[in-house]
């Protein structure tokens, strides 16, 4: 894909995106080549699929699919400049006698400026590997950072319960 774009030797950077970058004042008189600004983020998706690190920074791109500016696509650049410098990791999967599921669960309350949602998140692991993550807005505003974070929980639990109805089926039980 960097080589796509001809940033096969560009310089790489230590993240992919702030968490408080706010794309509300980006000027719409700077439009750029919307088709290829999807062609990007689409390509980016699929590879968040095992570089959960970018997940955030794709989701938050994705939302100006329809009119791209030219302060997106710097954004988009940043986040191919960190797979430049970061293309050496991955998820790793390992095999070991761990069957323990784990969960962490987060949420930021009211984290988006524009409509004061949180946004909610999830990691669950089987053994030490990574087997299920979300990251996604809540559907409504919460009234307090308690709330928030008992919709992030409520969250993990509803994957948990699938997840072990699915191993379950599977005949792979878990202590």
């Amino acid at each position: 894909m960097l080589e796509d774009l001809n940033m096969a030797d560009c310089k790489g950077v230590p993240t992919p995106m702030s968490s408080t970058t706010d794309f509300a004042n980006a000027s719409i008189d700077d439009t750029i080549d919307a088709t290829l600004f999807r062609r990007v983020i689409g390509k980016l998706h699929y590879l968040s699929f095992t570089r959960p690190d970018i997940a955030f920074a794709v989701n938050k791109l994705s939302q100006f699919m329809h009119k791209p500016s030219a302060y997106h696509w710097k954004a988009t650049k940043r986040v191919l400049r960190y797979l430049q410098q970061t293309s050496h990791l991955g998820i790793r999967i390992a095999r070991d006698g761990n069957r323990q599921l784990l969960a962490y669960s987060d949420s930021d309350w009211a984290g988006d400026p524009n409509d004061r949602t949180s946004t909610t998140g999830f990691i669950v692991y089987l053994g030490s590997t990574p087997i299920s993550w979300s990251s996604k807005k809540q559907r409504s505003v919460s009234r307090s950072s308690t709330e928030a974070e008992y919709r992030a929980v409520a969250a993990a639990v509803s994957e948990i319960n699938w997840i072990q109805n699915l191993l379950s089926e599977l005949h792979f039980f878990l202590p």
